[in-house]
């Protein structure tokens, strides 16, 4: 009977009250399904405040155009940087179920300070009008009250998104091809659960915020991250939870510890499974060589396990080490290769993600200028995700129920598509995009210069509609980017990393986020010198020389994508086998 229970349950989880989770009980896409309702409320009450941020800090804080767009920038690449730690965490100490539930608390509070000090007038800088009179920005206790409710949904967002992610791909039975193809639909249907959180945040939620006032959007993002909790709740009894195996950095750092510092094999012992028998030690043998030869035994006969990638790795295992507290196994070795083959990937697509910056930033306030009416509708500016959202939702289903199936008919493979097909694919998007943004704000200069309104703030007599093209693109680009590298981490890691390792999807965000910062002042550093005028620098974006920003990101990112397939190509993926 003892054993018939053994084979019931899932080895290595547990279910939400931490017992051992059973399998017909735990797990499948009815639990996962719990998560992507989750998905829907958490990017809604993310993506309303993110995507117009830059025109509240404008607007109310009195921020300039370049500060606005650095500090958005800066926010959301903290909030993607800090999946880092919900991942480590998840895998380490807690499991993602917990992390979850304290990670959504903390961006509730941090919602509820930029609510109160939105609705109160004594706690912003007072209304002005530039024209009159230069605005004084948000200062003092003011600023650390902004800043503070900023970072600490910062600190709550980095939470979830490590940990809601790899929580429900877990439910899935990675050792049967229906699993893994059930996982594949769940990491398909996450973006367009994303996409869905998005679209109500970047139409009603942002109009909410420019007609009725920014203290109602902030609310609503509150209301929808608090209604996520109970949501997450009511599949507690579907749940299983990975246990947390200790910290994947100790591992790794030991890993890399033992091969740089280990020693060469005794004199007498053999790089074979078999020792040369000495005869016990000798008098004047000492106890660190007798530990020495002792575990060279236990670890010698592991080394025909160990691939021949990476090899300098396997002195971890094949020489000595000088302390026993750096002992690894084969096992050990090979996860941290894993890691360290993914790294290349995970860095090309950096790039990408500093593109997809300029659709909360730039792309926003270039929007403000151009004619936003569809008939007797004014459309705001940070509704222009709108596009790739509907466009995204509709290619999920699509991608998922026709291009996929095709596709592994045609290949004759399980994956049909590969993951690093679909980044690389989104990685071409991104270089057309920034050549289509280039075109389009030339076109918008001129329309600027030939009316006469250079210096002026009224609408331009242009249709915003031009720069849904960018928007289209690059929203394009993330649907096969950020799906591909999900599954992509989430697949290649070893199970004791998964969500440290799926973290570094949205780590790559963060950087392409802080990147976009860093160029911003890095090209008005250079192009400011002497008497020139920076090219993103002033009050005015038809002063900037925002088209000759986006050739650079253009250029930049075609050099981006044969880094990428220098890697891609060379890779091959540890389930199967295959190459990128």
């Amino acid at each position: 009977m003892e054993e018939g229970q053994e084979l019931e349950r899932w080895e290595g989880y547990v279910d939400w009250r931490n017992k051992p989770a059973v399998r017909k009980k735990h797990g499948g896409m009815l639990a996962a399904s719990f998560v992507l309702v989750v998905e829907i409320l958490e990017n809604l009450a993310f993506l309303a405040n993110a995507s117009n941020l830059v025109t509240y800090l404008m607007n109310f804080m009195h921020f300039s155009p370049s500060k606005s767009a650095t500090d958005v920038t800066n926010f959301m690449g903290t909030a993607f940087l800090l999946a880092l730690l919900g991942g480590f965490l998840s895998d380490a100490f807690f499991t993602s179920y917990v992390i979850y539930l304290i990670s959504a608390v903390i961006e509730f509070l941090g919602l509820i300070i930029l609510t109160i000090q939105a609705k109160k007038p004594s706690l912003k800088p007072p209304p002005c009008n530039p024209l009159d009179s230069p605005c004084q920005s948000v200062t003092g206790s003011q600023a650390a009250m902004l800043f503070g409710g900023l970072y600490l949904t910062a600190l709550g967002i980095g939470g979830i998104k490590g940990s809601l992610v790899p929580h429900g791909a877990e439910q899935f039975d990675e050792n049967t091809v229906q699993g893994r193809k059930a996982r594949s639909t769940f990491f398909n249907y996450f973006v367009f659960c994303l996409s869905c959180g998005g679209l109500i945040a970047v139409t009603f939620v942002v109009w909410v915020e420019d007609n009725k006032g920014w203290q109602w959007g902030f609310g609503i993002s509150t209301i929808a991250i608090l209604l996520s909790i109970p949501v997450f709740l009511g599949g507690s009894s579907l749940y299983r939870s990975k246990i947390p195996t200790g910290s994947p950095l100790t591992t790794i750092a030991k890993v890399l510890a033992a091969a740089t510092f280990s020693r060469r094999t005794p004199q007498g012992i053999t790089n074979t499974n078999a020792v040369i028998d000495y005869g016990g030690p000798s008098p004047a043998e000492s106890k660190t060589e007798t530990y020495f030869k002792e575990e060279f035994t236990q670890t010698i006969t592991k080394t025909n396990s160990l691939s021949n990638d990476l090899t300098f790795l396997n002195r971890a295992v094949e020489r000595q080490t000088i302390n026993k507290f750096l002992h690894c196994t084969a096992e050990e070795v090979e996860d941290v290769k894993v890691v360290l083959k993914v790294i290349p990937i995970f860095l090309s697509t950096i790039m990408l993600n500093c593109c997809l910056a300029q659709l909360s930033t730039f792309s926003v306030e270039q929007a403000a200028t151009m004619d936003t009416r569809v008939g007797s509708l004014t459309v705001p500016p940070a509704s222009l995700p709108i596009f790739p959202v509907t466009f995204t939702m509709l290619l999920a289903p699509v991608y998922d129920h026709v291009i996929l199936p095709f596709a592994r008919r045609i290949t004759k493979t399980e994956m049909g598509i590969t993951h690093l097909q679909r980044i690389g694919t989104g990685l071409v998007l991104s270089i057309i995009a920034m050549a289509v943004a280039a075109v389009v704000e030339v076109k918008r200069k001129r329309v600027a210069t030939h009316e006469g309104l250079l210096d002026s703030t009224k609408p331009l007599p242009i249709s915003f509609f031009w720069i849904a093209l960018q928007y289209l693109f690059l929203g394009s680009a993330d649907l096969f980017t950020l799906a591909g590298l999900l599954e992509f981490f989430f697949s290649e890691a070893p199970a004791k990393m998964r969500s440290l390792a799926t973290s570094l999807s949205w780590a790559s965000l963060a950087l392409g986020y802080y990147l976009s910062s860093v160029l911003v002042q890095i090209v008005n550093s250079a192009t400011g010198k002497g008497s020139h005028q920076p090219w993103l620098k002033g009050s005015n974006l038809n002063h900037y020389h925002l088209e000759r920003f986006y050739w650079l990101m253009c250029v930049l990112s075609a050099v981006n994508y044969f880094h990428f397939l220098f890697w891609a190509i060379r890779y091959r993926y540890i389930k199967s086998g295959t190459k990128g």
